[in-house]
């Protein structure tokens, strides 16, 4: 790390800058204006290190320090909040010199830069998700409608839509109500069109990837799940191992141990939501597999599978699967492997013959 950091509290229009020196003092602060700020980055020494929270716009900034040879930073911002002096005082320049404080830790996590590419990607399942809740909202308010008149429709999407088309429960309600509901059913349908538009658009993307490819390999990643790891995490190799993306994905338990004696709580649920709940639901499809496959020409996932399904709670058994298949995907993308369900057994650490029966796996 150089000698000078440079704290930015990022902002659209006004950012403010604290600039450290080598022994951690305020050497000078200063607010700019947007355009101000790009040509100040412009004037900086190259290897200045930059650090900003990882936020809207951060990516982007980052890499113009990329462009401009400077060291960007980013940070989540709970690792940010400790380090400003005053919890009570917040604002600009405080935060300015809490970012450029808490870059200078040398046990920090820093957020890797994402690719103008990963962010497009990922721009298609964050667009798809809002379409999701917009959906879910338009079938929720139906649903409402209907029922302030004596209409309860069950909770499934085929269900409503039977209701809608009844002629039988069209005379039911009011006739002024008439054309205020087909407003909604159509607005309904459109949402649901973008939906499957947005699945087109990143199944063209999963099929044009080979990294995205190799993911699909994976017994319970889809085209959805594959391109969403690769926008996420790229290549992967921004973590040491598969068990850092696990816990980042928030698929590890929480701990409050203490005094040598472990105590484990539920999952964290921290880091990227959707791309973990991505992972449960391809969990489901992998235990229905492994249920419905004849012990005999089970692979070994698959067994050790059926033998957590004995001893789990299924929602234990899911999320053990879930990160099992983070794993994976990190080894595959890091090491640019494909997917071998036969690896476990060149583990220093296993002691079985590379051909194995199916008996002996049992």
């Amino acid at each position: 790390m150089g000698t000078i950091t440079m704290g930015v509290d990022l902002a659209k229009q006004v950012f403010s800058v604290a600039e450290l020196d080598a022994a951690g003092r305020v050497r000078q602060r200063r607010d700019l204006k947007r355009d101000a700020f790009a040509a100040w980055l412009v004037q900086l020494p190259p290897g200045t290190v930059v650090a900003m929270e990882a936020c809207s716009g951060a990516h982007h900034w980052a890499r113009r320090c990329h462009a401009h040879g400077l060291v960007p930073r980013l940070m989540a911002a709970q690792f940010v909040k400790p380090f400003r002096k005053s919890q009570g005082n917040k604002n600009d320049r405080n935060d300015a010199e809490a970012i450029a404080t808490a870059a200078r830790q040398g046990n920090m996590r820093f957020v890797a830069v994402k690719t103008v590419d990963q962010q497009a990607r990922l721009s298609w399942h964050r667009v798809r998700e809002g379409y999701k809740a917009e959906g879910l909202a338009i079938s929720n308010r139906l649903r409402g409608l209907l029922a302030e008149f004596g209409v309860v429709v069950a909770r499934s999407d085929h269900a409503l839509r039977r209701a809608l088309g009844d002629e039988v429960v069209r005379q039911q309600l009011p006739a002024m109500l008439h054309g205020l509901l087909d407003d909604l059913q159509r607005h309904w349908q459109q949402v649901r069109e973008r939906v499957a538009a947005c699945d087109a658009g990143i199944a063209t993307h999963a099929k044009a990837d080979v990294r995205s490819l190799r993911a699909q390999q994976l017994l319970g990643v889809g085209p959805l799940t594959a391109d969403a790891v690769i926008a996420t995490i790229g290549d992967g190799r921004d973590f040491m191992h598969g068990r850092q993306l696990s816990a980042w994905l928030g698929l590890t338990p929480t701990q409050h141990s203490s005094g040598g004696k472990q105590r484990l709580g539920g999952i964290s649920r921290r880091g990227d939501s959707d791309l973990r709940t991505l992972l449960i639901q391809g969990a489901r499809s992998s235990l229905q597999r492994a249920n419905a496959v004849a012990l005999e020409k089970a692979s070994a996932e698959q067994i050790w599978i059926r033998a957590l399904t004995q001893r789990l709670p299924f929602g234990k058994v899911l999320v053990a699967i879930a990160n099992k298949h983070a794993r994976q995907l990190w080894a595959m993308l890091a090491r640019d492997e494909d997917y071998d369900a036969e690896a476990w057994l060149r583990h220093p650490m296993v002691q079985r013959p590379a051909k194995r029966s199916h008996a002996m796996a049992a």
